[in-house]
């Protein structure tokens, strides 16, 4: 079986307006976070804009459990029985709404644990309430099973851009911390409110979800191991700053965060290509497995270069983003962001190989590589923040990628994985045909036949 890319099918034809409209929405969410993000750096300052990261960080650690590890899952069962979709939709929609006031008690726990300040608190519990209006997301996975995001896309840019201009005006009319605060969680309402409408224009209806034991017994067997992936997860990608508010200062945690959101920015690509392919890696497992691995491969590869691609000029300019960005009062959080870019490269492979995970159904797998990622990022963090101040904690949250990614391998039926991994970052499909045609070129020179 040829295994080449045909770009004429309809089948291409079809992932690639998919993936256009996913890329088209995820850009659009990259410019407009990006700009309202500089207006909501430079008004707020280190100090106010530390505050906002932490308790942004905070509710993060339990957005997985908010989702319980059942994005990907419900997908998978909508492509695999699009005929019990009224079910699993309905039930993906109940275990939401039970883990999203999982993780808003979660969250407000883990404030008084930390010992937060009383309005740091409101601001964490402000945040995760807006985990119950995510539990409607479960269209937006209706909607890439059937590979047709495009219908997703509208809601989610309308929110986004309400959204920005509720954030455009309080920056205008000089509104206190709080209002910003308030305006996350009013955009997953307005998201809500946007995927509920555009499902009925579609001829479907809330009303014919329904609950199903079994289903709901099934996806919870398979979601455990992604509750905990997710919250290790959460760990190693937010510990940085939690713990920097508490080793540091929130002022740190203002220079840290401006970084990261540098580098975070561009991960829609990673995310886009493979949440539009997931249903075409399903079937090419289908088809065979030799299939199925040559074109993982060549989403390994894609990835990798792409994160290579863009992380060498930002390391080269990384004093100058931050100064155009941010301006000089933002200058010590250039070292972070020359360092922290480089961890897009796992980033990217671990949301790949995620998805083989899903596909092959080792998702006990997927916990254990996070979980050492986690730890790694933990530990690291307690010895190098003290040491190294935030330029310790980007040692540690890229070394912790690296770990949780390449340790894929853990297993027996997983090895053939990292051996995948490690030959993508040799982008050896991309090398090969520069050499090819490197080759051709002197080749011509030597035999005369160039006019140059």
């Amino acid at each position: 079986m040829s295994t080449k890319l045909n770009f004429k099918s309809g089948a291409f034809r079809k992932y690639l307006l998919n993936t256009s409209w996913m890329v088209f929405e995820k850009v659009f969410r990259l410019l407009t976070t990006f700009i309202v993000g500089i207006i909501l750096v430079r008004y707020l300052g280190p100090d106010q804009f530390g505050n906002y990261s932490y308790s942004l960080s905070v509710s993060s650690l339990f957005g997985a459990l908010a989702s319980l590890g059942l994005d990907r899952l419900a997908v998978r069962e909508l492509v695999n029985t699009p005929e019990k979709k009224s079910g699993i939709m309905g039930t993906v929609f109940l275990l939401r709404l039970t883990g999203a006031a999982a993780a808003l008690l979660a969250a407000v726990i883990a404030s008084f644990l930390f010992q937060d300040k009383d309005y740091i608190k409101i601001f964490i519990a402000l945040i995760a309430f807006g985990f119950f209006f995510q539990s409607f997301n479960v269209i937006d996975f209706f909607f890439q099973s059937r590979v047709e995001s495009k219908k997703s896309v509208i809601p989610l840019s309308v929110s986004l851009f309400g959204s920005a201009i509720l954030k455009i005006i309080f920056v205008l009319f000089k509104f206190p911390l709080i209002w910003f605060v308030i305006s996350v969680a009013l955009e997953s309402f307005f998201l809500c409110i946007g995927l509920i409408l555009i499902y009925r224009q579609s001829g479907f209806s809330v009303k014919e979800w329904t609950f199903d034991k079994s289903i709901a017994g099934m996806m919870l067997r398979d979601s455990w191991p992604l509750i905990l992936s997710g919250v290790a997860v959460s760990i190693y990608m937010k510990t940085g700053q939690i713990m920097i508010n508490k080793m540091l200062t929130a002022e740190d945690v203002g220079y840290y965060s401006a970084a990261v959101r540098i580098c975070e920015a561009w991960y829609f690509i990673p995310m886009s290509i493979t949440t539009s392919l997931f249903p075409a890696i399903i079937n090419a497992r289908k088809i065979s497995n030799e299939f199925y691995l040559n074109r993982l491969q060549k989403l390994y590869d894609l990835l990798s270069l792409s994160a290579i691609l863009i992380a060498v000029p930002v390391t080269i300019f990384a004093g100058d983003i931050i100064n155009i960005l941010y301006g000089a009062k933002f200058a010590e959080a250039a070292p972070v962001l020359s360092i922290y870019i480089w961890g897009g490269i796992f980033v990217s492979l671990g949301v790949a190989s995620g998805q083989y995970l899903i596909a092959e159904n080792l998702t006990k797998i997927a916990f254990v590589r996070t979980l050492i990622g986690g730890a790694i990022n933990v530990l690291l963090n307690l010895f190098l923040i003290p040491l190294l101040g935030i330029t310790g904690a980007a040692i540690s949250t890229v070394t912790a990628y690296t770990f949780a990614v390449m340790t894929i391998g853990v297993s027996r039926k997983t090895k053939g994985q990292t051996k995948m991994l490690f030959y993508s970052l040799l982008a050896p499909t991309v090398f090969s045909f520069a050499f090819m045609h490197l080759k051709k070129y002197f080749t011509s020179i030597y035999s005369g036949d160039s006019n140059k």
